[in-house]
């Protein structure tokens, strides 16, 4: 345990804390939990026996609004629910659940509901890895030109899983769909040989459940390789939301600040890339002095979501969290849509819902908050936009760019589809005005 200022008391009075992580084997210990019928933490212990299932105290205690439970936001994002899986799947596990299947029996009932759940969408495994001397870097992506995701296999977890989370298979315990790598030296000679990638996104899992030490192992060789062409070191987190305490106790701490402003020293810019899906992530004091002491690093703090149903799905919501991140003095960076994976039929949230939730939550954000982007789909030729809705020689038609994309050539410029209000991925729409392809096609 570490001795801290617990920033919840007025007068920061001296209090313990200590990490303690709740997964599918001692969640029951949740004092909380009591509070959930027998029913309900059936559905719980039925649904994370196929998606990854993890929580902690700070979660627990501090996000949850346990008198708004089963409803409360954080309980969403972070509990399982029972309508993440199809009805015949969770028929199916719950079976053999009651009737004390063998663990083998259960797993291999998860695995093959799992393999119908599209694990690796947008050709994750076939398009994005790269080659060095003819082997592929299975810990690496590298589907935009500047920009490489690496996966240090050290980062493969995070503080608490998100129950919507589209990078779900790296948790669940199937090694060959897990991107991960354990190597900086290849991430530096690859770099070394692509000169147009000028940003590194250090991902997973969430590198931020690494020790300093064991994370600088990772951002130091990129510090002393002399590459000019490297420009930004992100980092993709959640700690912020799920353990801003990382930032704020013991040698850890002070160990973690360091390290970024010796990258901000190196002569990189550090972007940390957080995610916030509710503003109530926003609104503890631990968090806001988390966030007041990584700006004083030097380093820069964008954040981002998908918009989920049944979570953030109101326009309010985001205005509100946006707001809230540019007070802190954080980047609103990007509303993302559910991808094809997972659970997206209980998430996902229609592209013409979600861009007149995003238009109405523009229209009430200040100017500093419209850096904000969306509603974006990450899918298999790029972040594809939804623009809005218009009539074009009398045909009403969604209206769409690319803010990125696998060909260069086709960022921002606009193409049409068929309106379809029911459509919640871009393999819904059709293109319109007759044509048989959209541009990327």
């Amino acid at each position: 345990m570490i001795q801290l200022t617990n920033p919840n008391r007025i007068g920061f009075e001296r209090e313990l804390i200590d990490y303690k992580p709740y997964t599918l084997t001692n969640y029951t210990r949740i004092p909380q939990i009591s509070r959930l019928s027998r029913r309900q933490q059936f559905e719980i212990d039925v649904v994370a026996r196929v998606f990854p299932f993890k929580t902690n105290n700070y979660v627990v205690d501090e996000l949850i609004q346990w008198d708004d439970v089963p409803n409360d936001p954080m309980f969403r994002l972070t509990f399982p629910q029972r309508d993440m899986l199809q009805p015949q799947h969770f028929d199916e596990v719950a079976g053999l659940v009651k009737h004390d299947a063998s663990k083998y029996r259960i797993a291999e009932a998860a695995n093959r509901i799992r393999m119908q759940l599209n694990p690796h969408p947008a050709g994750q495994m076939e398009h994005n890895v790269p080659s060095l001397d003819g082997h592929q870097l299975k810990g690496m992506q590298h589907k935009y030109e500047q920009t490489v995701l690496y996966f240090p296999s050290q980062g493969q977890t995070c503080h608490a899983y998100c129950s919507f989370c589209f990078r779900w298979p790296q948790f669940v315990g199937i090694d060959e769909w897990k991107f991960a790598m354990s190597e900086s030296e290849l991430l530096v000679a690859y770099l070394r040989e692509h000169s147009e990638v000028t940003d590194v996104l250090i991902t997973g899992g969430d590198p931020l459940v690494m020790k300093p030490r064991v994370l600088a192992k990772y951002l130091q060789p990129l510090l002393e390789a002399g590459l000019s062409s490297l420009r930004t070191i992100r980092l993709g987190t959640k700690a912020l939301s799920y353990w801003p305490y990382k930032f704020l106790i013991g040698e850890e701490g002070e160990e973690i600040l360091e390290l970024f402003k010796t990258v901000v020293r190196g002569g990189k810019h550090l972007s940390i890339m957080a995610h916030f899906s509710h503003p109530c992530e926003l609104e503890t004091p631990a968090v806001q002095r988390a966030i007041r002491r990584i700006r004083r690093t030097g380093a820069q703090i964008r954040t981002q979501s998908p918009v989920l149903r049944h979570i953030n799905d109101k326009s309010h919501v985001w205005s509100e969290m946006w707001q809230k991140q540019v007070e802190l003095g954080c980047v609103p960076y990007y509303m993302f849509v559910v991808r094809d994976t997972g659970a997206q039929h209980y998430f996902g949230v229609p592209l013409v819902e979600a861009w007149k939730l995003f238009r109405k939550a523009y229209q009430k954000a200040s100017g500093l908050a419209r850096t904000v982007r969306g509603p974006s789909m990450s899918a298999a030729p790029g972040k594809i936009q939804v623009l809005g809705v218009d009539e074009v020689y009398g045909e009403k038609v969604m209206v769409l760019t690319m803010l990125q994309a696998r060909n260069p050539d086709l960022v921002l410029r606009p193409f049409f589809a068929e309106y379809d209000d029911q459509a919640i991925w871009i393999d819904d729409l059709k293109p319109a005005f007759g044509k048989d392809r959209f541009i990327f096609d």
